[in-house]
């Protein structure tokens, strides 16, 4: 397996949009979040994200094949970078796909000064953060009745 990052431009965002439909369907069913998911972000909202000039999105690729994107806001001003939002499609999670696009994204960005949420709910993911060194700050932020987002930091 050769998992690399490919820098997605503008053009982009409507491969994103369908790949970031389908990895937040589940949550966005689960939790209703509505406002929040990026499963209910419309394409216009992705291409403005994608155009931002300290945003970078990456494909997530394995052997040449998306399996995910990753996308990292860095001012390089020595304010923290952060992770938001990253995803593995369904039929490729589990693998140790995210944990590799994350280090390849500290490879290219540096290792320190990250930052991040995720939903205090989900077991694997608050896991998988937490295995690749980040910390809760203690801050949490509930978004409905079913679903708080906690927030972590990696120094």
């Amino acid at each position: 397996m050769r998992l690399e990052l490919r820098l997605a431009s503008v053009e982009d965002a409507p491969a994103i949009w369908e790949m970031q439909k389908i990895a937040f369907r589940e949550l966005l069913e689960r939790y209703q979040d509505y406002d929040t998911s990026p499963a209910n972000q419309s394409l216009d909202q992705l291409r403005l994200r994608c155009s931002q000039k300290d945003r970078y999105y990456y494909f997530i690729e394995v052997d040449g094949n998306p399996v995910g994107v990753l996308s990292v806001t860095d001012k390089q001003d020595g304010s923290r970078k952060r992770l938001s939002p990253m995803f593995i499609l369904p039929q490729f999670q589990g693998r140790g796909y995210a944990q590799e696009a994350m280090k390849q994204a500290e490879k290219i960005h540096g290792e320190r000064g990250w930052e991040l949420d995720t939903i205090l709910q989900e077991e694997r993911l608050v896991h998988l953060y937490e295995k690749m060194g980040y910390r809760k700050t203690g801050k949490t932020a509930a978004v409905n009745p079913r679903m708080t987002l906690v927030f972590y930091q990696k120094l």
